[in-house]
């Protein structure tokens, strides 16, 4: 199938339900217009009517706390109670067997378990319980045996191989024991989709099937977060003991609402130590005296519970019958869909016959009773060689498609599939490698996988965009690996203060950061200069004669002059660059680069990735007049001063850039209305305090210092970002083959967003930079910048051109995250 496009044939077999699928995408689900959605595995979508009958339900009706007595209380009361009954209905069961306690989620239903256990200690008189679970288990699973250690009692993983090859019977005279153990394991995989029989239920119960050869009672707690999103789960059936859920996974909404469904029959060995508001029938507040409630539910949910989340579940239940007919029509319509998209992928070839993705699967994709809507797969190269995960995530976001990447909260299922050993999880660690980061290949393996997976408002549309995705991504002429950028760091000079005075002693400050070394001399002021970059090689050697000493790494032997063409700060991170030819430097950087940033109503940082339009907006800095002047066609002119508001009228908040918290204050109405008018939405200017920086730690740094704390503004990775022009030129060779209209030099360049722009003899020579001198000042090279999407917008226009980013990708292959930028710090 090498570069052939997909064939739109008829859907596939169970699809759909038996109606109009597309017209009930546009009325539920109109939000995703343009977006292929394929993380339910993660979090599935509320349709518009759950809301629309939720908020109407509020609307109408008056619910008070559920413990008053009053006529609004009885009412939140009584539908609490209707809706566990619809919770135990859904699941083929009723309040006679088990009971609903109401949790935050499925990872407190788990710990409640893990709490309230009647475990038996190692010491005892007794034979000790054990809890074992499976290896191929969600991390709060294995989470619990932090408890049962605090406890006294053993854990014990098992294999799934060793379960399903081994039906072990215990001898009459042990079973005689009733040492209670425990042992979990997931009705469907989140790594896989693997469903395991729900026959090991009755099984494990019965003594006909052991986990371990241990005398002793075995209870069964069935893990059914993942399962219960896409398939009928019959307790009437299969009774296992504790049944944690999430109903997010079900819905979509309400979300930190879950559930544990309790067997009544172990009901009465649960033990529980603390009590908490509406748990008590009597307690005394002066002496050692507590008599829990009888209800099973009352009696373990502390405090109020979430009651209007609750009742929002009602409508959950009513809204999911009304579009698709119920959990069974849900299983064959999502596993149609991993059906055909798992044939087509598995049968894409490379013209060597190279697979082009490595799928981690247990079953063949034939059978729904065993196999989930989940599939779990590595992109490769020609050569057979893993591509990243996350590169292969910033490609999908590219074409809207929204997928998972990482290990899924599943290391265990991740090392079984993967075949990453112990000790590899452990060196990857010391890499600085740690779960839900982008660090995806060490020594040449994945730390992950990408996963994909299908809810009940998926369509056919949906597996064919991720498929042309991939074919669009994988097949092309070009095989030449191209590498990717750095980023910089000022080592010696001393920072410029922040707090206004270097505008009254310019002339006394020193350094400021110089790009050439020519006006030293006995002035202590370093400035940093720069001469224009002109691509004419007739003018290549004067510009190197004028400043041949300006840029000069450490690690270089030859003496091939290396200079400084560009120098750009970006005063509102992701707005557009404000070039220099020479500019003073702070302790976070280039002064004022990236100090302030736009962010939502939510006080969410807004880049160019959510709104592109951002680059159309022109700040400038007035060092004389002490202001920043913004920009945009079509707006008025406005600025915002230089100098700090630490008065009693600045608005102070907390915001995070890149997962790292600072501390900022509002900028006004003023720019808030600007803003918002501009991008059509609310949003506001914020600034960074002058007395909370962001520092980073840098474990990865190449060179011969050893990992620091550095001070950064609100940038993502490192103080400065340098670029090399003749990286550019090789870069911008490769790509223009694939573009319909071949990209100016000059608009490549800008596309980096690069602080520091170099003209270097050799093409990606700065890779292996440890250090580089400029002027006085040396910048240590901390390593490679992580290039994301947004070097695919036009910085002139906002447009936006995925093709960018793809080209980029066949030409480097693996190594498309490090960009031509390398990541600077001082």
């Amino acid at each position: 199938m090498a570069g052939q496009p997909l064939s739109c044939r008829a859907s596939p077999g169970g699809y759909g339900y038996g109606g109009d699928l597309g017209g009930l995408r546009e009325r539920e689900f109109p939000r995703l217009r343009g977006i292929t959605y394929l993380d339910h595995a993660g979090a599935t979508l509320f349709p518009d009517s759950l809301l629309k009958a939720f908020t109407e339900d509020l609307r109408n009706n008056v619910y008070g706390n559920p413990h008053s007595q009053n006529i609004s209380s009885k009412l939140t009361y009584d539908t609490i109670e209707h809706v566990r009954y619809r919770i135990l209905q859904h699941f083929g069961t009723t309040s006679e067997d088990y009971t609903v306690i109401f949790t935050s989620g499925c990872t407190a239903a788990l710990k409640l378990v893990a709490e309230a256990f009647p475990w038996m200690p190692e010491g005892s008189k007794q034979p000790s319980s054990r809890f074992c679970y499976l290896t191929d288990s969600h991390t709060s699973v294995v989470g619990m045996r932090g408890i049962t250690a605090s406890m006294n009692v053993l854990s014990v993983p098992v294999k799934p191989k060793e379960l399903l090859s081994e039906k072990n019977w215990l001898p009459a005279e042990e079973q005689n024991c009733t040492t209670p153990h425990l042992f979990s394991y997931p009705a469907q995989s989140n790594f896989s989709g693997t469903k395991y029989p729900l026959s090991w239920i009755q099984d494990i119960k019965s003594g006909k099937l052991c986990p371990i050869k241990m005398p002793g009672k075995w209870f069964v707690l069935l893990d059914a977060a993942s399962y219960v999103s896409c398939s009928p789960l019959d307790l009437g059936v299969h009774q296992a003991d504790f049944i944690p859920i999430s109903f997010y996974k079900i819905f979509g909404f309400p979300t930190g609402l879950g559930a544990l469904l309790v067997n009544n029959r172990i009901a009465p060995l649960l033990r529980k130590t603390y009590f908490g508001g509406g748990t008590a029938a009597a307690y005394l507040a002066g002496a050692d005296f507590y008599f829990p409630k009888k209800s099973m539910a009352e009696r373990f949910e502390d405090g109020t519970v979430s009651f209007l989340d609750i009742i929002a579940l009602k409508h959950g239940f009513d809204v999911l019958e009304k579009l698709t007919g119920g959990m069974e029509k849900i299983k064959q319509h999502t596993f149609a869909l991993a059906h055909y998209t798992y044939n087509v992928l598995s049968t894409l070839k490379y013209a060597n016959g190279a697979p082009v993705v490595r799928i981690y699967s247990d079953t063949d994709f034939s059978n729904p009773d065993v196999q989930g809507p989940i599939i779990n797969f590595n992109v490769l190269d020609e050569n057979g060689e893993v591509i990243g995960f996350s590169q292969v995530e910033k490609m999908a976001s590219l074409h809207n498609i929204h997928v998972r990447t990482g290990c899924f909260c599943n290391t265990g299922a991740c090392q079984m599939h993967l075949g990453i050993s112990d000790e590899d999880i452990q060196r990857n660690l010391q890499a600085g490698h740690v779960c839900g980061d982008d660090i995806d290949i060490i020594d040449g393996r994945p730390t992950g996988s990408v996963r994909i997976s299908f809810g009940y408002m998926s369509s056919f549309e949906d597996a064919q965009t991720f498929l042309k995705f991939i074919v669009a991504t994988r097949f092309s002429n070009s095989d030449t690996e191209i590498p990717f950028q750095s980023s910089v760091t000022k080592l010696t000079t001393e920072p410029v203060p922040d707090d206004g005075t270097y505008f009254k002693n310019a002339d006394k400050l020193s350094p400021r950061t110089h790009i050439s070394d020519r006006e030293l001399g006995n002035n202590s002021s370093v400035t940093v200069k720069t001469v224009g970059w002109q691509p004419a090689e007739s003018e290549s050697e004067s510009i190197r004669a004028t400043i041949s000493e300006t840029a000069v790494p450490t690690c270089r032997g030859d003496g091939n002059p290396i200079t400084v063409t560009n120098i750009f700060l970006y005063p509102i991170k992701s707005c557009s660059a404000f070039e220099v030819t020479e500019w003073p430097v702070g302790n976070q950087g280039l002064l004022y680069d990236r100090n302030w940033m736009v962010v939502n109503q939510n006080g969410v940082c807004l880049t160019q990735k959510q709104e592109p339009r951002l680059c159309l907006v022109n700040p400038s800095i007035d060092l004389k007049q002490k202001i920043m002047v913004i920009q945009a066609e079509g707006m008025d002119t406005i600025s915002v001063s230089l100098e700090e508001n630490t008065g009693k009228e600045a608005v102070i908040c907390e915001s995070k850039v890149c997962s790292h918290r600072v501390k900022t204050y509002d900028c006004g109405e003023k720019t808030a209305g600007w803003f918002s008018m501009f991008l059509g939405r609310p949003c506001r200017l914020i600034r960074q305090c002058p007395d909370k920086k962001n520092s980073m730690q840098h474990k990865n740094t190449k060179g011969p210092t050893c990992a620091t704390s550095i001070s950064l503004s609100l940038v993502n990775e490192a103080q400065y970002l340098l670029i090399n022009v003749a990286s550019i030129l090789q870069l911008k060779e490769h790509i223009s083959a694939r573009l319909e209209e071949p990209l100016e030099m000059e608009e490549l360049i800008r596309r980096f967003r690069a602080n520091i722009v170099i003209s270097a003899p050799e093409s990606f020579e700065e890779e292996e930079w440890a250090e580089i001198s400029i002027g006085a000042l040396r910048f240590q090279v901390v390593g490679p910048c992580s290039r994301c999407q947004i070097i695919c917008i036009d910085q002139q226009s906002g447009e936006r051109n995925k093709e960018v980013l793809q080209s980029l990708s066949a030409a480097r292959g693996r190594k498309t995250l490090r960009t031509c930028c390398s990541k600077l710090k001082d």
